[in-house]
């Protein structure tokens, strides 16, 4: 919220509100969602009434606001979509407000109350902990940030924010079940090993000693320490866009962060859920009962493939928005930088397995999206049809290119260091048994948009 006022407030309410946003002392929000739209912002209700002293009067309600009312900070500021009397219908025009829960007095200290409040607590399948709250704005003063009817151009900048961090949310929480699932597949005894006793001394062996346990375990690690790298390197190009004094890097770095981050919050999250799944499964029933605190993951990471935009949305901003959109441009940015890698590395033969068949997708990923263009532009229900399983293809080809940077920082090293020599077998592991799921993902989606639209609505009930 704070960088969003820094990027698009003006200098009067940037000097009121930042100071004590910026060192935790007053806290921000998000305010987006209607009872009656989610994603579909074009036909939101709440409403903006202008004031004589250049303030507004803001209306209406949003639900699921994180954070949208406790005491744990001074105060609140509220960043509220709303239309302003007479503006456009649908998302041109919307405009954003700064809609704090308390005024600041003449000092800048908290003063009176303002017109909202707190309708109630959402009841929630997990994240129990969060106040995500409905909120009621009752003619309650605003200030517009940035220009009318360009208020969504500015939420976005808080919105991309928060998908890298729900993204963020998918690797962390992938990462504390396989966790949770290696300490208790090393300790718990089940069954003897179908190649003989691992622990002839023991009543039984050690869950991680069976290949389907091995199996689970190694999509967990190489599903969080390939998405820690992708969240990692997406964050070095944001940084590059901000700080860099390249005009050209900085143009790169915002074409590839745009084209990676609804990649980066959809597949890693679907794929941080796939994991906390497979954490629980490890445990068996002991899984699915709180007291180990794996099924506790489970709910509260399911909440991320939903917020900041569902991975369809994600999906149709990737394929429609940045791909389609662009004519494969910002696409071809990160195809370049994946083909000039291969490039590099080819005389390696110690790496030919990784640099072959992450040449070959690459390749592939380029043709694929052309034909999608070309049916695209006979049916536009083409684009909904595919987008899901190319996010998901794209995001596989990602990850195989991170897992490939990997094997080649440790392949120098690895016969004697067994941190790489991990690396290298978990890359392995990837490219054999993870990395096949493209080929799925290509199939289903040029199969086409026949299968999903033909069916009448009513034929659904039969």
């Amino acid at each position: 919220a704070a960088r969003l006022l820094e990027n698009y407030a003006s200098e009067e309410l940037q000097n009121e509100y930042l100071p004590k946003m910026t060192d935790g002392t007053w806290g921000g929000t998000m305010c987006l969602t209607e009872p009656h739209c989610g994603s579909d912002l074009g036909i939101l209700r709440t409403k903006a009434e202008a004031n004589a002293d250049g303030s507004y009067n803001v209306t209406g309600t949003k639900i699921f606001i994180s954070g949208g009312e406790h005491d744990m900070m001074e105060n609140i500021i509220h960043l509220v979509l709303a239309r302003i009397e007479g503006a456009p219908a649908g998302t041109k025009g919307i405009s954003l407000f700064l809609v704090p829960k308390f005024l600041p007095d003449a000092d800048n200290n908290v003063g009176e109350r303002n017109g909202v409040s707190c309708g109630s607590i959402e009841h929630k399948m997990g994240i129990k902990a969060s106040a995500t709250c409905v909120m009621n704005f009752d003619g309650a003063k605003g200030f517009l940030v940035g220009e009318e009817n360009r208020g969504l151009q500015a939420m976005f900048h808080m919105m991309n924010s928060a998908r890298l961090g729900t993204a963020l949310q998918g690797l962390s929480a992938g990462e504390a079940s396989f966790q949770g699932a290696l300490e208790y597949a090393r300790e718990r005894l089940q069954m003897r090993s179908l190649s003989g006793p691992k622990n002839p001394e023991g009543p039984a062996d050690p869950l991680i000693v069976h290949p389907d346990v091995r199996r689970m375990l190694l999509t967990q690690k190489a599903l969080a320490e390939g998405s820690r790298a992708f969240i990692y390197w997406v964050a070095q190009l944001v940084d590059t866009f901000y700080f860099s004094g390249d005009e050209q890097a900085r143009k790169d770095a915002e074409e590839l962060s745009e084209l990676l981050t609804p990649i980066a919050k959809a597949f890693v999250t679907e794929t941080g859920l796939e994991s906390a799944n497979y954490g629980m499964q490890v445990y068996g029933g002991h899984g699915y009962i709180s007291e180990w605190g794996m099924e506790q993951i489970v709910r509260d990471l399911r909440i991320s493939t939903l917020y900041e935009g569902t991975t369809g949305i994600q999906a149709l901003d990737l394929l429609g928005r940045k791909v389609m959109g662009t004519g494969g441009k910002q696409l071809m940015v990160f195809t370049k930088i994946i083909h000039k890698f291969c490039e590099e590395q080819a005389s390696r033969p110690e790496l030919e397995p990784f640099i072959s068949k992450l040449a070959e997708l690459n390749k592939e990923w380029g043709e694929v999206t052309m034909k999608l263009g070309e049916k695209a532009m006979q049916n536009p229900d083409e684009v909904g049809a595919a987008s899901v399983d190319y996010l998901m293809y794209s995001g596989y080809i990602s990850l195989a290119y991170m897992w490939a940077r990997m094997a080649a920082a440790a392949v120098d090293g690895a016969a004697d260091d067994e941190f790489l020599k991990a690396k290298l077998q978990t890359a392995k592991f990837y490219y054999d048994r993870l990395l096949p799921r493209t080929e799925s993902h290509k199939l289903s989606m040029l199969n086409g948009a026949d299968s999903l639209m033909e069916m009448p609505e009513e034929a659904f009930a039969f």
